[in-house]
């Protein structure tokens, strides 16, 4: 990420919006319409299909699930007006509220039994499939061995819905927060197939539907006036703008074109930031992870000493205090500390003095064969933010203290995550938000199962055996210890190198009323307001 001071826009109020770089007009300024920077552009809107924050937030916006975000991103009765559990903890039923579709068609128990069906059906690729697996059969419909329609859900009648699972899941409300588990109409999904989430074809439950999308400009989404809480609804006018360009997207945010920014904002900007706009800068505790991933089976990282080498050679906390200085913290785990009755594990080198991880580095390299003559080289990828490509060349200067020669490929977020699907990369820049506040949400990515997440096609019966134990094990503090055991031999094997726990750093205007920090960097547009009478900058 390019460096530079900030540029100062003397007499420029929030709120006043104008236009923007080529091909962008921004909205006039009202109390209506809110104008959110984004992240990455959108690779889909479908919920079945989506896997990304920036897609996250567009569709959360669009979309209710059965549970819905609160204000603060705690789960509340969305679509459901209520659910019971048996016995066993093995089956839920829930009653679907009286609600419409954006076209005035019912949301029924039926829309919800196709959709998972939709999830289930390899033919729909759904990237995420894997976080539904607990559902019966649905890890074996997804693998094409049964057919969609054995998945344990069933409609008892219009507004009754039955979902069975293999295993009790203490983390249901959040689940049922997931996009995954939306409700899609299928009566316009049929009707239009892959053409359904168009604006004009598109129907949702949710409080905006989609009005426009100008590949690489905007989405535009308006209030739904069927929504079934649309009388609390204050903004009418929802766009969304992808912001790649940390630094380009703080300028526009300063000059009122955005009202929000919630991708990241320029590391080498955040003291500034923070001495001279503490109102806007909001930083706080996100249970995120970032670390580089290995491609466990392309040259040279099928050799455990190599992947060894080079996660000793990352100085965590040189990183979070000279390169990000928001906050954040060095990484020894993979799943984020302070998650509900979970320790975490760790590499354990944490109290290795550096210069001896360096050493210990270089000796792993050469009883790999790399030294002087031969020296280590590979490709990293990353995305194209400027976060990521200022740790990428962070990590290129560590990497080479110890004498590997890396070169970086960014492309665009979409682009780099359909790479690391692929596993078509050596090593490469990944990150993971949590969905919901479980240690199993980041252990499920290094399963078998998970294919397109498990990006390194990482593989070992120990660790499947003890997800699966942990699976069908009710006591919660048992079930911790065989989480941690599964997360400490999935980094003995150095399937990945954490680095750093990320912090939320969003730019909020003063103007947006009701943003309530939390964990998951989640706030929903239904529940902000504008009030733009100050407009003093």
């Amino acid at each position: 990420m390019a460096g530079g001071a900030t540029i100062l826009i003397a007499g420029t109020a929030y709120g006043i919006h104008a236009r923007g770089g080529p091909g962008i007009t921004f909205s006039t300024a009202d109390n209506f319409t809110l104008n959110r920077g984004n992240g990455a552009e959108p690779d889909t809107l479908d919920p079945h299909k989506a896997s990304g924050v920036w897609e996250n937030n567009i569709i959360g916006d669009m979309f209710m699930g059965l549970m819905t975000d609160a204000a603060d991103s705690s789960p509340m009765p969305g679509a459901a007006e209520s659910m019971t559990r048996s016995a066993d903890g093995l089956t839920y039923t829930f009653k679907i509220r009286d609600h419409l579709w954006s076209d005035g068609k019912p949301v029924t128990a039926h829309d919800y039994v196709f959709s998972l069906r939709r999830m289930a059906d390899p033919k729909t690729a759904a990237q995420y499939v894997s976080i539904l697996y607990p559902i019966k059969n649905m890890q074996a419909a997804a693998a094409g061995q049964v057919p969609s329609k054995d998945i344990g859900v069933r409609a008892i009648d219009d507004r009754t819905l039955e979902i069975r699972f293999n295993y009790q899941v203490p983390y249901i409300r959040e689940l049922l927060l997931h996009y995954t588990t939306f409700a899609v109409p299928q009566h316009v999904v049929e009707k239009y197939g892959d053409d359904w989430t168009k604006p004009g074809n598109i129907a949702v439950n949710g409080p905006y539907l989609l009005k426009e999308w100008v590949s690489n400009d905007h989405v535009r989404l308006e209030k739904n006036p069927r929504f079934v809480e649309a009388s609390g609804v204050k903004i009418r006018h929802v766009y969304y703008y992808p912001t790649q360009d940390a630094s380009a997207s703080l300028k526009r945010f300063r000059a009122g074109e955005f009202d929000l920014v919630t991708s990241s904002v320029p590391p080498q900007q955040v003291d500034w930031l923070r001495t001279h706009m503490p109102r806007e800068m909001r930083i706080s505790p996100f249970i995120l992870s970032q670390y580089v991933q290995f491609n466990l089976h392309r040259k040279p990282f099928d050799d455990l000493r190599v992947r060894q080498a080079i996660s000793l050679a990352i100085d965590r906390e040189r990183l979070v205090k000279q390169v990000m200085r928001a906050g954040e913290l060095p990484a020894y785990s993979l799943v984020p500390p302070g998650l509900p009755g979970y320790k975490v594990a760790t590499v354990g080198f944490e109290a290795m003095p550096m210069d001896a991880r360096l050493d210990k580095a270089r000796s792993l390299l050469a009883d790999a064969g790399y030294g002087l003559n031969n020296p280590l080289t590979f490709a990293f990828n990353t995305s194209n933010t400027t976060e990521a490509r200022i740790v990428s060349v962070a990590l290129q200067g560590m990497w080479n203290e110890i004498g590997a020669k890396t070169q970086i490929f960014p492309s665009e977020s979409q682009i780099h995550y359909s790479l690391l699907r692929k596993r078509d990369f050596q090593a490469g820049w990944g990150g993971w938000a949590a969905d919901y506040r479980d240690a199993k949400n980041f252990l499920m990515l290094f399963q078998r199962a998970s294919t397109d997440l498990n990006y390194g096609d990482y593989s070992d019966a120990r660790y499947e055996a003890l997800i699966d134990k942990s699976d069908n094990t009710g006591d919660p503090v048992a079930r911790a210890v065989l989480l941690r055991e599964a997360e400490q031999i999935v980094l003995d094997a150095v399937a990945l190198s954490p680095v750093y726990i990320g912090v939320t750093n969003n730019l909020v205007s003063p103007q947006v009323k009701n943003w309530i920090p939390n964990n998951e960097n989640v706030n929903r547009t239904r529940f902000l307001s504008l009030d733009r009478t100050n407009l003093t900058a």
